[in-house]
């Protein structure tokens, strides 16, 4: 009996049946996971006045303490990843969203620049391993092909917090403020905010399910067919990537993807971490509900760009094409975003914070495509550990980087330029792909060719 090719593997209609039902099963989870882990992470915005009045806490210790989560999170990455191997997703998601949860509730008693920094520290150890806990999660339940789709809903999960979080946050804080006694509308903002992680971290660990073998909603043959096309995609990566935690760690296309990430994280941070106190300024009105509704906008259009251009680059070329392009849109959407802000034209510039979130957000999905195409293993463990962990350290360096120029320059809008920067650094890289053969490729290629068959 002969071995079924990888178009034949590909086109069943089992396998089809089988991501569908995986989809649905496990998809809503994965994005609430990652809604409250992003609102978690970012919540800090919409309390920054409040805690310069309140806690003492200057724009500079804000900044640092915004930024020292990434520290956390980039020193525990890698271990935790490797955890997650060990004992298996379900379980370890779950602790990982409990504990952040924990830490982010304890925010609300912040006495000073000292406990906050601390509790920023903690969060982003607490939080390490989630975001490339799921990737891995995602690469091993989907093929390559669906990959990139799946990623982006995933993704979703970005702007569908701030559309969501950014009013939330806002009223909670209005709330806490006009009829609480006891607490300040930010401290009730990271309770609440923080109590529904450990929610959610309950139901990961109910709902979520390591592999497409321990799934009972799977039949047997759909469970195969999920298997056979794995197993297919995992020799080619064996056969053509890194193999190991060290050789992944020594691998120079995991290291020019780090590179384009941290490049994608400077703008990403740099704009949502201020994003509220920016839009309140263009307003000329308080951090309130009013703001965080204005703020959702940016958000609610990025939900449909992102899924866009998730089921759109579904070639290699594509991929390259919308990820140099999107790149290049970000940085000149931010510039311009500071430069209409700075002239008095507030509708203008919430036009083009817009188009940076839409470009930025549609950027994630075709990024990480490429290096889950050639790590496997312990090697995509460590491989896509660092470069999440060292691109997202990007998260640091913007908001010290954008005080820094802006407080240089006297001028908010500086900051803003300095961080636009980068995005074009990123976006020769992503071009520059197509002067290498990644490993991986081949598969990318004859996927490619069997779509291109079917018409």
């Amino acid at each position: 009996m002969s071995t079924p090719s990888s178009h034949e593997l590909l086109a069943s209609p089992v396998l089809r049946t089988a991501i569908s039902k995986a989809s649905r099963r496990l998809m809503p989870m994965i994005v609430i996971l990652y809604v409250v882990a992003f609102l978690d992470r970012t919540n800090v915005g919409f309390a920054a006045d409040s805690l310069e009045v309140d806690r003492g806490i200057s724009t500079a210790a804000y900044a640092l303490g915004a930024g020292i989560f990434f520290i956390g999170y980039a020193i525990f990455e890698i271990p935790s990843n490797l955890a997650l191997q060990r004992f298996g997703a379900k379980a370890w998601l779950a602790r990982i969203a409990i504990t952040w949860g924990l830490v982010s509730a304890a925010f609300a008693f912040v006495q000073g620049p000292t406990s906050f920094i601390v509790l920023r520290f903690l969060l982003g150890v607490t939080e390490a391993g989630l975001f490339p806990g799921i990737i891995m999660f995602l690469a091993a339940w989907f093929p390559n092909r669906e990959r990139v789709r799946f990623f982006a809903i995933f993704y979703l999960a970005q702007p569908f917090s701030q559309m969501i979080g950014a009013p939330l946050s806002g009223a909670l804080i209005a709330l806490g403020d006009s009829s609480i006694s006891f607490a300040t509308g930010w401290q009730m903002m990271f309770f609440v905010e923080g109590m529904l992680a450990v929610l959610a971290g309950v139901a990961a660990y109910i709902f979520l399910i390591n592999s497409p073998q321990d799934a009972t909603f799977l039949d047997s043959d759909e469970k195969r067919a999920l298997r056979d096309v794995m197993a297919d995609e995992d020799g080619i990566k064996h056969a053509e990537g890194p193999q190991g935690v060290l050789a992944a760690m020594r691998n120079g296309r995991v290291w020019y993807f780090t590179i384009i990430y941290f490049c994608l994280q400077i703008a990403v941070y740099g704009v949502t971490f201020n994003l509220p106190l920016q839009v309140a300024g263009l307003l000329d009105r308080k951090v309130g509900f009013a703001v965080g509704l204005v703020t959702a906008i940016p958000w609610f259009f990025g939900i449909f760009a992102c899924y866009f251009f998730g089921r759109a680059a579904n070639t290699i070329r594509r991929r390259r094409a919308y990820g140099t392009a999107l790149f290049i849109s970000t940085g000149l959407a931010i510039g311009l975003s500071a430069w209409t802000g700075a002239n008095d034209q507030p509708a203008l510039s919430l036009i083009f914070i817009t188009v940076a979130v839409c470009s930025f957000l549609s950027i994630g999905p075709i990024a990480w495509s490429y290096p889950t195409a050639f790590l496997t293993g312990t090697a995509a463990a460590a491989g896509i550990g660092l470069i999440n962990s060292l691109g997202n350290l990007g998260g640091f360096v913007a908001p010290i980087m954008r005080d820094a120029v802006a407080t240089s320059a006297d001028s908010d809008a500086a900051g803003l330029y300095a961080l636009g920067v980068l995005p074009f650094v990123a976006a020769v890289m992503m071009w520059g792909t197509k002067r290498f053969r990644l490993p991986g490729d081949k598969l990318l290629e004859v996927q490619r060719e069997e779509q291109q068959a079917k018409g």
